[in-house]
């Protein structure tokens, strides 16, 4: 299954429930292009978790491109729709992997999927053919530390790991040791994600971040924020939050399969400016995708992706950015 059969699928529910469904019906509603049908556009992309700026965006972009291109057709609207929404999604979502090692930083609320994502991002490195190491520094949780295993054991790759309630920068000190010592590519810590103490927790990634600026000065490094696509606009104002106290360099969306949230991607990346890097697209260990702008904007409106193939598609995005 290429890479825009995933989105489509896992877009399945914001297509025949969601944002695309009311679109679609207002669409059909319309003879002629007209105020009063960007205004019952602009209000379904507000009600379905894209929020007001960004639906304000859309709309103004959509009105100008019609009036640029000359569109008359209301069947052309849908299209030109796709089109806008691509250009709001689109932009930085590779994963910046240039030294070795590199390191990564995941971060994210109870219940989001941070751990389950951590593993699946491991394995998809794993299967590039980069050597990774995972490190246990959400300590909080021994049951955090326990998952973590078990994901480290399904993708195959080495994890360090201290008891629970051990120091943080303490586990992230001895992976990153490990790591040079094992000659790995990729250094991956799953970090504390409480928001209840923003001051504690900029103060813990405060911590990891001196221990990385003293052990790998020079490497590159990702801060990925891992949010549940489900909760939608809470979402976004969690990823504020974030941003906020860590300095998030990306997202990744998870159960994007299992809601009619979908339109709140637009919001992440246009409220945010932090592009979302991968999305999960289903339960198997396989359905982490990078993020792409034109198959996400497709798969959205159900319309054949603009690449030429996307047999092809599938093969070059890997999702990672490197040197090699």
């Amino acid at each position: 299954m290429g890479l825009f059969d995933k989105f489509r699928k896992g877009l399945k529910k914001t297509r025949d429930e969601g944002i695309t469904a009311q679109m679609d019906e207002v669409i059909e509603t319309y003879d002629e292009i007209c105020d009063e049908l960007f205004d019952e556009l602009e209000e379904i992309l507000i009600m379905g978790d894209v929020g007001m700026p960004t639906a304000e965006r859309v709309i103004s972009d959509l009105k100008a491109k019609i009036d640029n291109d000359g569109i008359t057709s209301v069947k052309e609207v849908r299209e030109t729709m796709k089109d806008i929404v691509a250009g709001v999604v689109w932009g930085g979502s590779y994963l910046k992997i240039r030294t070795k090692p590199s390191i990564i930083l995941v971060i994210g609320v109870n219940g989001v999927g941070k751990t389950t994502t951590i593993g699946k991002l491991a394995l998809r490195l794993q299967n590039m053919g980069r050597s990774v190491i995972l490190g246990a520094a959400d300590t909080f949780r021994a049951a955090a530390i326990e998952q973590l295993q078990v994901w480290a054991d399904r993708a195959g790759v080495d994890l360090i790991k201290h008891g629970e309630g051990a120091d943080p920068a303490a586990v992230v000190y001895d992976t990153i040791q490990a790591g040079k010592a094992r000659g790995a590519d990729v250094i991956i810590i799953d970090t504390a994600g409480r928001l209840h103490n923003k001051k504690n927790l900029m103060d813990e990634l405060n911590k990891i971040s001196r221990v990385i600026d003293r052990e790998l000065p020079d490497a590159s490094r990702e801060t990925l924020l891992v949010l549940d696509a489900t909760t939608g606009q809470n979402a976004v104002n969690q990823a504020k939050d974030f941003k906020e106290a860590a300095g998030i360099t990306g997202i990744i969306l998870t159960k994007l399969d299992g809601t009619a949230r979908g339109g709140v991607v637009l919001a992440i990346n246009n409220e945010l400016d932090v592009p979302v890097k991968f999305v999960g697209v289903g339960e198997g260990i396989d359905d982490l995708q990078p993020f792409d702008a034109d198959a996400f904007a497709s798969a959205l409106f159900d319309m054949k992706p603009s690449h030429e193939d996307d047999d092809t598609l599938s093969d070059f995005v890997s999702g990672v950015e490197t040197d090699d």
